[in-house]
């Protein structure tokens, strides 16, 4: 296995399950954060693309 520092697989973890659709909240429990402000803050790079697909998803359910 390549060295890896642990803040890499962090990082890897949280924007793989974020793109992933997975809720926030049950990603920062995951991660241990105590505040949800501390996930979204560190990993919110990964939502532009969660944001036009919500409005695509609200696009249909208003057609």
């Amino acid at each position: 296995m390549p060295d890896i520092p642990f803040h890499a697989l962090r990082h890897s973890f949280a924007a793989l399950m974020l793109s992933g659709r997975e809720h926030p909240k049950i990603v920062q429990e995951m991660l241990g954060h105590s505040r949800i402000n501390t996930t979204l803050d560190f990993y919110s790079h990964v939502l532009p693309d969660m944001q036009r697909e919500a409005v695509d998803r609200l696009d249909v359910m208003l057609s």
